[in-house]
């Protein structure tokens, strides 16, 4: 079982913010328990902020290794400007360089898997020629979970960098274990390489 974090915890909400954010709030903990605290029992109070300094920590992380904003709107723009070899051509490479090892499938007739990425016994399927469309409905999503089924892979991955899904699309992939990458996550990826 995989373990997932609310989304509208105290830390989630922590990880998304600035990481300066956590070192407020871990000073604010701090001061609280010497003013309010016993001197026998500050430290114990002090110490109930260690959580959210080991937060702080992970969100400056997370946030100092992310691509310059600026640099992922140019790739957005990119993004949106190359035809379907040079975007696959890209994907592939970026995913090469994160250590999977990427397969293109078979035959002429495009189908709803556009690569295969194996990472040690992993398999993960990937369907991402519409990755320009304006609406991104459910039907993609039930074709590519098919073909997971079909090969046994236990994982899937649809790209959507421009356009919106619709809630049916969303729920299906959250309840079928397929990832969506829309918007600045495809950027992203994108930039790894």
């Amino acid at each position: 079982m995989k373990f997932k974090m609310a989304e509208k915890s105290l830390f989630a909400m922590l990880l998304r913010s600035p990481w300066w954010i956590s070192f407020v709030v871990v000073g604010v903990i701090v001061l609280a328990a010497r003013a309010l605290l016993p001197d026998e029992y500050f430290v114990v109070g002090a110490l109930a902020g260690f959580p959210i300094f080991v937060v702080g920590c992970v969100a400056a992380w997370r946030q100092l290794q992310a691509p310059n904003p600026a640099r992922v709107a140019e790739m957005m723009d990119a993004i949106a400007s190359m035809p379907w070899r040079t975007f696959s051509d890209t994907l592939a490479t970026s995913w090469t360089s994160a250590g999977c090892t990427v397969e293109r499938p078979a035959g002429a007739k495009p189908g709803p898997v556009d690569l295969v990425l194996r990472l040690g016994s992993t398999i993960t399927l990937v369907s991402a020629r519409r990755w320009k469309a304006a609406t991104h409905g459910v039907e993609p999503l039930r074709e590519l979970h098919a073909a997971m089924q079909e090969q046994g892979a236990s994982a899937g991955i649809y790209l959507a960098s421009h356009g919106q899904l619709s809630d049916n699309a969303r729920i299906f992939a959250r309840d079928h274990g397929i990832t969506v990458l829309q918007g600045d996550a495809v950027a992203v990826l994108l930039l790894r390489k």
